[in-house]
């Protein structure tokens, strides 16, 4: 079976939707997120009932925005997150959230056709702030590769 990425991180803004201080992160959600949708080895975003972004879905906390997707590798990922557009939105993100803890982001392995669910996300981010980089739950900076499965 072949296995896919997936990849979840967390960020408390700070201010609400509406507010001119996350003013311009909101105002380019929707391009980033259709950069995402249209890059190479991209699988699938969380998305709330309306289809566009998941930003009204806080399963942790009201003031936490949550971003959670699934790639066909981690390269398809970097190239999206680290090559795209999506760079100048990282950059940023300091001007729209505050620091999350030590760990605001998660990667990990799972069966290709799984969709993970939030609950699932939240407890691979607490593995990787319990346990450091594994199989299990890691991070950009010390990635494991997918695991070998039988054909």
């Amino acid at each position: 079976m072949t296995s896919h990425l997936a990849q979840l991180n967390v960020g408390r803004l700070l201010a609400t939707k509406g507010d001119p201080r996350v003013a311009a992160f909101f105002g380019d959600l929707d391009r980033i997120n259709a950069i995402a949708d249209a890059s190479p080895g991209f699988v699938w975003r969380l998305v709330d009932d309306g289809g566009a972004d998941a930003t009204s879905l806080r399963p942790f906390g009201p003031d936490v925005l949550v971003n959670l997707s699934v790639w066909e590798s981690l390269d398809a990922l970097r190239e999206f997150t680290f090559r795209s557009p999506h760079l100048e939105v990282l950059r940023r993100r300091r001007e729209w959230f505050e620091p999350y803890g030590d760990v605001s982001a998660v990667l990990w392995w799972l069966p290709a056709g799984h969709i993970p669910t939030p609950t699932e996300a939240g407890e691979r981010l607490d593995l990787l702030r319990r346990n450091g980089s594994t199989p299990d739950a890691f991070s950009f900076r010390d990635p494991f590769p997918a695991p070998i499965t039988a054909g």
